[in-house]
């Protein structure tokens, strides 16, 4: 690809998906403007940008060229210095508003899969508000309501791997409840396409792994007999995220996007991005 024809910036460049995603774009020639608070190593085809506040108007020239914009700032957690509203909602705002500033004409969003109108729970509710501040900016537009991405050094893969060290592995009340993985490295080419192909102009779409699998089946296929396996009350999970989070090997969040059950079609993906997915066996 023409380094001249695609410049794409980034929020959220130091995170798993952003550092995926730059040396993925890198690897493919695309000029890249990473959006960072913090110092960061930058690759060929990459340039740096540095912040305090995504609201200076200086960040304004410095898109100018760009095609594209993909938002992966997002909170999974909150506390009270952030909150889902302060991050979530909010800076998307301060996003669209840079876009249209800076004469960016196409947005790409990660959001969360289980995403709805009808959501009770905060995180998701906050998710999409943010959406919807998205879909009535006049951008063109690919909301990729995500599951579980993983690749190496994923959040998942970074917490069963500590407990792996610590020789048991808990699975929080049943484990039946399903989740349905996507390889990173089939986000980044996802992530790609949805900013040259028109056939994602705005769309929401699911950002699903191929196959489902329930959540004791996933931990049994990565831990490969390397630890205990030990299901504990999920009332108990809850009661421990709750009043003692620094102990909790599963926060509230995490507990509640688990046990979701949040299950979808791949298809609709696989036919919009022209690739198959990759198969849960590859990817653990």
């Amino acid at each position: 690809m023409n380094e001249k024809r695609s410049q794409i910036a980034i929020t959220g460049a130091n995170g798993f998906v952003g550092r995926n995603l730059i040396k993925f774009l890198n690897h493919n020639k695309v000029s890249i403007i990473s959006l960072t608070r913090s110092k960061h190593l930058s690759l060929k085809y990459e340039t740096n940008v540095r912040y305090s506040d995504l609201d200076q108007k200086n960040l304004i020239s410095k898109l100018k060229n760009c095609n594209a914009l993909v938002h992966l700032i997002g909170q999974g957690t909150q506390s009270v210095d952030a909150t889902y509203d302060d991050v979530n909602i909010e800076l998307t705002k301060t996003i669209v508003k840079l876009c249209k500033n800076a004469k960016i004409r196409k947005i790409v969003y990660i959001s969360g899969f289980g995403v709805s109108k009808s959501t009770t729970f905060g995180y998701f509710i906050s998710k999409f508000k943010a959406e919807q501040e998205i879909i009535k900016s006049g951008l063109d537009y690919t909301i990729l309501r995500a599951s579980y991405i993983v690749g190496n050094n994923d959040p998942l893969t970074k917490n069963l791997n500590k407990q792996i060290k610590n020789d048991s592995v808990t699975i929080p009340g049943s484990g039946s409840y399903r989740l349905q993985p996507i390889s990173v490295d089939d986000v980044t080419k996802v992530i790609l396409a949805s900013t040259t192909s028109k056939q994602f102009s705005n769309k929401i779409v699911d950002l699903v792994g191929p196959q489902t699998v329930t959540f004791e089946n996933f931990v049994r296929r990565f831990t490969k007999k390397q630890a205990k396996i030990k299901k504990v009350d999920l009332e108990e999970a809850y009661h421990t995220a709750l009043n003692q989070p620094k102990n909790a090997i599963y926060g509230l969040d995490d507990l509640n996007i688990l046990v979701g059950d949040f299950v979808g079609s791949h298809k609709k993906l696989e036919r919009l991005c022209g690739f198959k997915l990759t198969p849960l066996k590859k990817i653990l």
